[in-house]
């Protein structure tokens, strides 16, 4: 009914079909668009549920008050864009009117809420602050937003961007709500968010924000490669690649040295939960291209997809799906007994979406339409995503089958989501949720960036050579530098970017291989000099290239059983 009402109110604006001659692409479209309104509340309208579902359900007790049940801004950003995409309109504002009246006062979003906004679980995960700012430009992009809609999100948005550069680009968790650190993914969309929210604050008058923000944003862009990409390591040569994009570097203040980090797996027994960060791969490395931050020709992408492939890509009858990443404990144990904390990751339908987002962006739309085909495939009976697909023999009385779905959550509504945003990406032969501001930016106009960023809470060593350090503080001061051990020095009065964060642009660019740099503070409102002096050392290996070359992309593998040591 729910469908049908959407059709009502978006009536002469007919909702998207995929672009196939196929009935069965239709039929998923509806149930998929139906599905996207079921999971909000009447009550607290604009508030979306994860899934009507609990994961293993029957083998929780009735003290589990948590689930999917619960409100993820992540997933309801995107189950929002869902709806974007069949011309839901006045489905997805609401989204954005919940979210103006769930933001906490420093800027973020909880983890997970109940509906009526009280935080569940507190964890941090910086895309579900970087979201809420994306959807508001999607709106606007899909809707035209009026200049009173505009001035209405602007604080909304104004308090996330300067959650975002206070506290990013490290994640306390990532998009799979398990670690630390440099997340491909998390990165994608905080740099695609601070743009967004740059081109806000030019429409509000405020351009020396709007500046600061997209400085931060190339920054960041710029350092990519130097936080999560790697060389050399026994995956690599194992491929035949020269490197690839890390699922996540778990030091979070590290200098892309993420192959001596060690990760600990949140949903594997003890003994087999540790793995090197530079031999963990995920798809989410392909957000840097769905998100217009790289190329999807990029030699770097392409090198990371054929290790993805290598490690994470199962093929089954239906046809080829993906692991969340190698080493994953979220799934069912060897024997069908249900996850209780522990167990082993099995493949999501999601991931197959997002694969075909990537050959969407590469202009490969006859594959994107096969994988389109074969998420369709793994749907249930009644045309429901499941959030993961049982991938071993068949265990009847766990009810597992083989390419069906596992105990975990079903409906997926994030699933469903990406279903209906792939739907809208194939008809247009474009990426539906590419905002346009980063791929005019990076894509387009390669804009890059001389500046390298320094704050309190990272403990970087060195600076790379040929960048301007900018280095950032909550509170009114002056730096003090010298790159000759105090022979000479130099004052640099810092400046208000409007978010609560002050910064000093000092003069490294022309700075030798090797040279110190030493600086200290004087706190203008304490009135004193702080007892304590930093230093980094320019080294030439730091400076980092994400230059775009053009090559065919890789064709499909099968899955190698490379493993990981643990």
């Amino acid at each position: 009914k729910k469908f049908f009402s959407l059709q009502q109110k978006n009536r002469g604006k007919k909702l998207y079909p995929a672009e196939s001659k196929r009935k069965s692409s239709h039929k998923y479209f509806a149930i998929s668009s139906a599905m996207l309104s079921v999971n909000e509340y009447k009550r607290h309208t604009g508030g979306l549920i994860a899934s009507l579902s609990i994961p293993w359900g029957f083998n929780k007790g009735d003290d589990d008050l948590g689930g999917y049940h619960l409100v993820w801004p992540r997933d309801m950003v995107q189950t929002a864009g869902g709806m974007l995409a069949a011309r839901a309109f006045k489905d997805a504002r609401r989204v954005l009117n919940y979210l103006m009246v769930t933001q906490e006062a420093d800027g973020h979003w909880s983890q997970n809420m109940w509906l009526d906004g009280q935080p569940y679980w507190k964890g941090i995960q910086m895309d579900q602050t970087a979201l809420p700012i994306m959807l508001v430009d999607l709106v606007d992009r899909e809707t035209r937003l009026s200049e009173a809609d505009i001035k209405h999100f602007w604080p909304m948005i104004k308090k996330a961007a300067s959650y975002l550069v206070k506290h990013g680009p490290v994640t306390e968790q990532d998009r799979w709500e398990e670690n630390a650190g440099y997340s491909t993914f998390t990165i994608a969309v905080e740099i695609a968010a601070l743009l967004i929210a740059a081109g806000y604050a030019d429409y509000n008058n405020e351009p020396q924000l709007a500046n600061y923000l997209r400085e931060t944003a190339d920054s960041w862009n710029a350092n990519i490669e130097r936080w999560t990409y790697i060389t050399g390591s026994d995956l690599a040569k194992f491929v035949g690649v020269d490197g690839y994009y890390v699922r996540i570097s778990s030091k979070g203040t590290s200098e892309a040295e993420s192959g001596t980090d060690i990760l600990t797996i949140s949903n594997r027994q003890v003994g087999e939960n540790i793995c090197p960060a530079n031999e963990m791969v995920s798809p989410d490395a392909l957000a840097l291209v769905r998100y217009g931050l790289r190329a999807a020709d990029n030699p770097r992408v392409l090198n990371t997809i054929k290790v993805i492939d290598a490690t994470l890509k199962l093929h089954l009858q239906q046809g080829p799906l993906w692991y969340r990443y190698n080493g994953d404990g979220y799934g069912e144990h060897a024997d069908g007994k249900p996850f209780n904390g522990t167990g082993i990751g099995r493949p999501w339908p999601l991931l197959t979406g997002e694969r075909a987002h990537y050959e969407v962006a590469a202009g490969n739309f006859s594959r994107a339409e096969e994988l389109l085909k074969t998420m369709e495939s793994y749907a249930n009976e009644t045309g429901l995503f499941p959030e993961q697909i049982w991938d071993s023999q068949d265990i009847p009385e766990c009810g597992l089958y083989l390419g069906k779905a596992s105990g975990s959550a079903m409906p997926l509504v994030w699933a469903h989501a990406e279903y209906v945003k792939l739907c809208r990406s194939l008809k247009a032969k474009r990426i539906f949720d590419m905002p346009s501001q980063t791929k005019e930016r990076y894509l387009i106009s390669k804009t890059w960036s001389n500046i390298f960023i320094w704050n309190l809470k990272d403990k970087y060593t060195h600076i790379p050579k040929g960048k301007t350090l900018r280095v950032q503080c909550q509170y009114p001061a002056v730096v003090r530098w010298t790159s000759d051990e105090w022979v000479t020095s130099h004052d640099v009065q810092a400046q208000d970017s409007g978010l609560g964060i002050h910064y000093a642009d000092l003069a490294t660019e022309q700075l030798a291989n090797g040279q110190k740099i030493s600086y200290t503070f004087y706190w203008s409102e304490a009135g004193n000099v702080e007892n304590k002096e930093y230093t980094l050392f320019v080294d030439s290996e730091f400076a980092a290239s994400t230059a775009s070359t053009s090559q065919k992309n890789p064709p499909d593998q099968e899955r190698s059983g490379f493993q990981v040591p643990t």
